[in-house]
C-alpha cells in the first residue's frame, strides 16, 4: 500500500504511536518517527530498518516542528501522511485542586502540537500530491470523564480542528480525519492500574465489548484512514472504543454471561 510513501508519526516511541509505526512499516511506508525521547525514538526507527528516521521533537515548540518537518522533506522528498499522536495525560484530581499551569500545559501540547505539525506537513503535501492527516482524539473528547478537564478539552479541540482543516484543505488534496480511542491496554495504562489510579476490571464492565483495546487495533484504524480505501473520507471522527460512546443504559455495558477475552499488550 505504502510504496515509497512517507509518514510522520508523533509520540512514536511507545503505546499507540509505536503500534502505528509498526503497521505503517508493514504496509511499506517510509517512517519519520518523532518523540521527545531521542534515544528511544531513534532505537525504534533502527528496529524497523535503516530506511526509517527517528527524530527528537517537542511538537509544541514551533522551531523544533519546522526543523523536523524540513528534515523529513529533505530526506524523503515528500510527506504523504501524518499521524498526530503525541500528547500527555493530566492528573486525576478534583477540579478545585487543578492548577492553571497544568491545565494550559495539557492544552498546549495537544492542540498546539497537532496544529503545528499539521500546518508544516500540509505545506509539503500541497506542493506535491496531497496526503492524509489523522489526529488522535479520545473518548474523553466526546464524553464526560470526571476530573479530566484539560485532557477532555484538548481532545475535543482536536476533533474541532480536524473538521476545520478537513473543510479548508479538501480542495488541495489533503484529507484530515480523527480517531477517538477508548481505554487502550498500553504500558502506561497498566502502570496506572498498578498505582491505583484506574480499575481495569471496572472499565471492562463499562465497555460493551468487555475489554480494553489493543494498540494494534487503533493502529489498524489509523492506517485505514490514511489508505486509498478511505479516499472519500474527510472531516470524520471515528470512535475506536468497543462501544463505549454508544452505550447509554444504566449499569454495566458488558454482557455478564459472556466469557472475558484475554488481555495482551501484543501487537
Amino acid at each position: 500500500m505504502g510504496g515509497r510513501n512517507t509518514v510522520i508519526i508523533t509520540g512514536a516511541a511507545d503505546g499507540i504511536g509505536w503500534a502505528t509505526a509498526q503497521k505503517f512499516a508493514e504496509a511499506g511506508y517510509r517512517l519519520a518517527l518523532l518523540d521527545l525521547r531521542e534515544a528511544e525514538v531513534q532505537a525504534r526507527a533502527a528496529e524497523l530498518g535503516p530506511q526509517h528516521l527517528g527524530l527528537r521533537c517537542d511538537v509544541a515548540a514551533e522551531a523544533e516542528v519546522k526543523a523536523a518537518v524540513d528534515t523529513v522533506a529533505r530526506r524523503y522528498g515528500r510527506i504523504d501522511a501524518v499521524v498526530n499522536n503525541a500528547g500527555i495525560g493530566n492528573p486525576h484530581i478534583p477540579t478545585l485542586e487543578q492548577t492553571l499551569e497544568s491545565f494550559e500545559r495539557v492544552l498546549h501540547i495537544h492542540l498546539s502540537g497537532t496544529f503545528l505539525v499539521s500546518r508544516e506537513a500540509a505545506r509539503i503535501m500541497m506542493a506535491g500530491d496531497g496526503g492524509a492527516i489523522v489526529n488522535v482524539s479520545s473518548i474523553a473528547g466526546i464524553t464526560g470523564l470526571p476530573r479530566r478537564n484539560a485532557y477532555g478539552a484538548a481532545k475535543a479541540g482536536i476533533v474541532a480542528m480536524t473538521r476545520s482543516m478537513a473543510c479548508e484543505w479538501a480542495g488541495r488534496g489533503i484529507r484530515v480525519n480523527a480517531v477517538a480511542p477508548g481505554f487502550t491496554l498500553t504500558a502506561l495504562v497498566e502502570k496506572l492500574e498498578q498505582d491505583g489510579s484506574i480499575d481495569i476490571r471496572r472499565l471492562e464492565r463499562r465497555i460493551p465489548m468487555g475489554r480494553l483495546a489493543r494498540p494494534a487495533e487503533i493502529a489498524d484504524t489509523i492506517l485505514f484512514l490514511c489508505s486509498p480505501a478511505a479516499s472519500y473520507v474527510t472531516g470524520a471522527m471515528l470512535s475506536v472504543d468497543g462501544g463505549w460512546a454508544a452505550f447509554g443504559d444504566a449499569g454495566d455495558a458488558a454482557d455478564p454471561h459472556s466469557e472475558p477475552r484475554p488481555q495482551s499488550l501484543g501487537m
